[in-house]
């Protein structure tokens, strides 16, 4: 096993694409701190580049370099949207956030510690714990978690973060598996001051450990696994010039931010533009506990906790196995200063089976390829939960994102309060029922800019004149050609996918080039039409969503979702109605994970995994791995 180490982001002269270098956020504080906007009281809560808009990135290779900060003063309590120019050295503009209507900044890492500060010094938590029987020697776990928006009185316009307590019997105890429940704090983090205790009344705490990081907690370890070494020894097959990776026919321009974390950019195979932008741009995890201590449990991910600054730093050997590359990132503190995160990409290639194969009767002729795969990867810790987003390029033209869903779930009390809307998975202990939706964010550009969907799916067609016998079956392809037609579901059972074409490009027998969409179809948001999350997470409402191309429009739930009223994002980007057929188009595909927890989740997950496919319809004359060379001999026996 090797390892090569890249740092993202680097160079005297960066794409326009490329995310910020740690000299560009140390240049963008400075900006703002000269400015005013940034005092000594502020915070920075988000800092990533501002992209160019598309036409001047195809246009020009050098464009001004601008930054985008999230600011918040923790004295005056205001907060800020802030652009910066880095080449200009000032601030191009400063727009005030109102948090009645915009909602808040994205939650701060020191908010976490802030909460443990305040409930510790206040008299009501400490009598609520001592009615569980807990003194001020307990060990008590708690955390600052998004607040949502549910018009309670006293909240409106304030920074709130609930917090559910679990206890930690020893230092080094897990502390997931002890839920203090019943029990909940609203805090005021600008003020420094609880707001409210929910006290429903005190729950026996489950007893049983879930310590499963200590040596022989669950038992003795096997013994019974033998070594696996996956080798490369003429080194890995692609190449890397800055942020341009560039393997068998692909080409793809890697980029990072800590809000969404990994970004691809100007996805291509042999010289021929595909997507010019993909990401995951939201992601939610709802509870459909309704209790009065959890019914507020709704988490954006990327949009409140951005996930992209919660990146891990992989180990050769335990993440990724075999010949690795990989990429530090640098994402921006609450201070405003560069932060690195060491090795948060990984980059390999994977041997993926048989490609294709045929043995020829006629002949006698015995052909096989075999696939592989270039993976692209990055794992987060979000609080309780792990997440892995792996983005697969394949030798066809396939281009795949799987993620991977691992760590603990969520706990409470199990008893009869619970159990319509939570599973039993030690005694007395809770998992609720649960999803994780992923908002993928497409702007496609399949071989140019003048794209359309096709919704094209399966029909059973009757007997009759042309279908003697009713063997017949055929497929319906329908134009989306409108942003109000293209809120559009998943139908497995009519095998439905949707192709994004380019009207002005045809392929050999005169039909236009595409790739297709293949959605996994699992369940969209479950919570009620009516419902607070519902209307804050509306793209969760739908499996795909088509808008017209615009740059300011990049996150389905809206610039700030933390305690945003709703209707921010797809919602008012498709308000418009704009013509969505032959033009620069992009798609919002939402995809998940509905968990019921099942007693083999805890007292950690096992991997579970969710995505979609991306596949080539048209947009090759033949297949396009005919000049896949066959297994080299020393590989094996084959041929």
């Amino acid at each position: 096993m090797s390892s090569g180490r890249r740092i993202l982001g680097v160079g005297e002269r960066p794409h326009p694409l490329d995310p910020l270098s740690a000299a560009e956020i140390d240049e963008a504080r400075r900006i703002m701190a000269e400015d005013g906007v940034l005092t000594g009281s502020g915070r920075v809560a988000y800092l990533g580049v501002e992209e160019p808009p598309k036409d001047a990135v195809l246009a020009s290779a050098t464009t001004p370099r601008l930054a985008r900060a999230l600011l918040i003063d923790l004295t005056s309590e205001e907060s800020r949207d802030v652009v910066v120019s880095i080449d200009e050295g000032r601030v191009r503009s400063s727009r005030p956030i109102d948090p009645v209507t915009d909602g808040q900044v994205p939650m701060l890492d020191e908010e976490h510690a802030l909460v443990r500060e305040v409930l510790k010094a206040d008299a009501g938590w400490a009598a609520a714990l001592a009615g569980r029987g807990l003194d001020d020697t307990a060990e008590v776990w708690l955390a600052a978690l998004s607040a949502g928006h549910y018009d309670l009185p006293g909240e409106e316009g304030r920074r709130v973060a609930r917090v559910l307590a679990h206890l930690r019997p020893t230092p080094e105890s897990l502390p997931w598996a002890h839920p203090i429940d019943g029990l909940v704090a609203y805090v005021d983090l600008l003020k420094g001051a609880v707001i409210g205790i929910v006290d429903t009344g005190a729950q026996p705490i489950p007893a049983e450990h879930g310590d499963y990081h200590l040596p022989g907690a669950f038992g003795a370890e096997r013994t019974g696994q033998r070594p696996i070494h996956i080798t490369q020894p003429q080194g890995p097959s692609f190449g890397v010039e800055g942020n341009l990776v560039t393997w068998e026919n692909w080409s793809v321009r890697l980029g990072y931010d800590m809000r969404e974390g990994l970004v691809l950019h100007q996805l291509g195979f042999d010289g021929r533009p595909i997507v010019y932008r993909a990401s995951v741009a939201e992601m939610l995890v709802p509870y459909g506990d309704p209790s009065p201590v959890r019914f507020w449990q709704n988490y954006f991910d990327t949009g409140e906790y951005q996930l992209g600054k919660l990146a891990n730093s992989l180990e050769l050997g335990c993440d990724c196995l075999g010949d690795i590359t990989y990429f530090d990132v640098t994402v921006t503190g609450g201070d405003g200063r560069p932060k690195v995160l060491p090795n948060a990409i990984c980059m390999h290639e994977e041997d993926f089976g048989v490609l294709w194969k045929h043995t020829d009767p006629a002949n006698g002729s015995r052909e096989t390829r075999r696939q592989r795969r270039l993976v692209i990867s990055f794992f987060v810790t979000v609080g309780n939960y792990d997440y892995g987003f792996y983005w697969y390029l394949y030798l066809d033209g396939t281009i795949e994102l799987e993620v991977k869903a691992t760590g603990i779930v969520f706990t409470g009390a199990y008893d009869e309060r619970a159990a319509p809307y939570s599973s039993q998975v030690a005694p007395g202990l809770a998992a609720p029922y649960h999803q994780h939706l992923f908002s993928a964010r497409l702007d496609m550009m399949v071989d140019g800019l003048a794209n359309a969907v096709d919704e094209v799916e399966v029909v059973r067609l009757p007997m009759g004149d042309d279908n003697p016998v009713g063997n017949a079956f055929g497929r319906r392809a329908t134009r989306l050609r409108r942003e109000s037609q293209a809120r559009r579901d998943a139908e497995p059972a009519a095998g439905r996918a949707w192709h994004v074409v380019n009207t002005e490009v045809a392929g050999r027998f005169g039909e236009p080039v595409g790739y297709a969409l293949h959605p996994e179809g699992g369940p969209t948001l479950l919570a009620h039409e009516d419902s607070s999350i519902a209307a804050r997470a509306a793209f969760a409402k739908h499996h795909l969503w088509v808008t017209r191309y615009h740059p300011q429009e990049r996150y389905p739930a809206g610039d700030l979702v933390n305690q945003h009223p709703g209707g921010a994002g797809l919602p008012r980007y498709v308000a418009a109605d704009r013509d969505i057929d032959g033009q620069d188009i992009v798609l919002w595909h939402t995809f998940g994970l509905t968990h019921f927890p099942r007693t083999e989740d805890w007292p950690v997950m096992p991997v579970d995994t969710c995505g979609f496919t991306l596949k080539p319809v048209g947009f090759f004359d033949r297949n396009p791995t005919l000049d896949v060379p066959p297994s080299a001999p020393a590989e094996g026996s084959c041929h």
